[in-house]
């Protein structure tokens, strides 16, 4: 049976349906938000045992595309694609880690976390780029008139945008907000060739020029309001069941800024249970930093209404945003897994990715708030202790060093509790055994 896909209006009252190649971000009728959607009648041809077994003799291997922890599961992202257009660079895959000792030190044992970092650009926007890049180069070959594709960012996006089209041979352009993102993360898309705009303004500016400049079709968007990068993501969840021999943990947290990943984990986890694969769904949490946090202060009012802020300068910096794209698709996820909202602090996101990092991690500040907002739901008991929970980390730490540099020489404004700054001693055995007895001791008194 020939499996098939399209864009379909999440409005409820509206429904309406547009080809996957058709260059559209909202509803023409009611200017709702789009999702891909799948012919499920089609997908459920095939039993949840022939699926399982279909991904795990794809998984990692080989064979192209299949060896990509998205394309192996071509049938569920983009079923109509050639894959002479697939561009991939083996994403997904990535490591899912017992987290033993941080997990002892918080009075666990079954955590996890998702190194989603653990990829070619270093973050999971990888998983969603790949499908929107191989879309736009499948269009292209098509007739599209696209010359360019363009998102705003706070560092990650644009780094994947960046690295995607460059192996396409597609030129891609970046709106990044000036001064707010990591230097690694700027020198990304500048290395991968993209046309870097740098704009005296927040996220949420950057965002407003983008959703301008992407009205002439030559020029086509690759953030999250385009549905076609959340079919990517969504593979992150069905890979940690696949990781867990086709079950699924009891919590998943994971970082918000636009919500655009919320959405698409509960999209992949919800298909899995469509079709058989699983039979119970976790309880998902969203982890906001609390100078960003709109859908934590709409998580307060029971989702009744919601409100856009001026988001405030947070070391979380990929997602300081106050307006976030997805937040009606997010909400509507919550609603449907139980979820839940948390935020975190500087100092607690900051302390937390540093206290990860000394059982054996290296967080980037989104993982920390991540992290952050798991020890605030074990101490409040909305989290047992006893639940097998999985952390997903959205980046590598090496885009944030001069975070954790910070950090540890304590001039982020903020106390440093497990700040770890180098002992100058002089170049003599004496000084160097003095001074190791000193810190051993001192070490073996903190309480962390």
């Amino acid at each position: 049976m020939a499996y098939k896909a399209w864009f379909q209006c999440i409005n409820p009252q509206c429904r309406a349906t547009y080809p996957l190649n058709t260059i559209i971000y909202r509803c023409e009728n009611c200017s709702s938000l789009l999702e891909v959607t799948h012919d499920m009648q089609a997908l459920a041809d095939r039993s949840s045992k022939e699926w399982t077994k279909l991904f795990e003799e794809r998984y990692k291997s080989t064979e192209w595309p299949y060896g990509s922890g998205v394309w192996s599961k071509k049938e569920w992202v983009l079923p109509q694609i050639s894959d002479d257009n697939i561009v991939s660079l083996y994403e997904g895959g990535t490591n899912l880690f017992w987290a033993e000792r941080f997990g002892k030190m918080l009075g666990m044992g079954d955590l996890w976390i998702k190194l989603c970092g653990n990829s070619h650009s270093g973050s999971f926007k990888d998983l969603g780029m790949t499908v929107l890049v191989s879309q736009v180069k499948q269009m292209i070959s098509e007739g599209a008139p696209i010359r360019a594709v363009a998102c705003a960012s706070t560092g990650d996006t644009s780094a994947a945008l960046a690295v995607y089209c460059a192996a396409a041979g597609i030129q891609s352009v970046v709106l990044l907000p000036k001064g707010k993102i990591s230097v690694a993360q700027l020198i990304q898309p500048i290395a991968n060739g993209s046309l870097v705009l740098s704009l005296d303004t927040d996220f949420d500016g950057c965002m407003a020029v983008v959703k301008e400049i992407t009205k002439d079709e030559t020029i086509y968007l690759a953030n999250s309001m385009n549905s076609l990068r959340i079919e990517g993501q969504k593979t992150v969840g069905i890979e940690i069941c696949q990781q867990f021999d086709w079950k699924l943990p009891d919590v998943i947290i994971i970082p918000g800024g636009n919500l655009g990943n919320v959405s698409a984990l509960g999209n992949g986890l919800l298909m899995m249970k469509n079709l058989g694969l699983v039979d119970s769904l976790p309880r998902l949490v969203v982890a906001q930093a609390e100078r960003s946090n709109p859908l934590y202060r709409s998580y307060l009012k029971n989702f009744e209404t919601f409100e856009p802020i001026q988001a405030g300068k947070t070391l979380a910096s990929a997602i300081q945003i106050g307006n976030p794209v997805s937040v009606e698709k997010a909400i509507r996820t919550l609603k449907h897994f139980n979820g839940i909202v948390e935020q975190a602090t500087e100092d607690e996101l900051a302390d937390a990715a540093a206290l990860g990092d000394t059982a054996g991690m290296f967080c980037c500040p989104h993982t920390g708030v991540a992290l952050a907002a798991l020890i605030k739901l074990l101490k409040e008991g909305k989290i047992d202790k006893s639940e097998r929970v999985v952390v997903i980390s959205t980046a590598h730490g090496l885009k944030f060093t001069d975070f954790k540099v910070r950090y540890h020489e304590g001039t982020l404004d903020i106390p440093s509790r497990f700040a770890n700054k180098p002992i100058e001693v002089p170049a003599t055995v004496d000084a160097v055994k003095e001074a190791l007895a000193q810190a051993l001791q001192n070490r073996r008194n903190t309480d962390v």
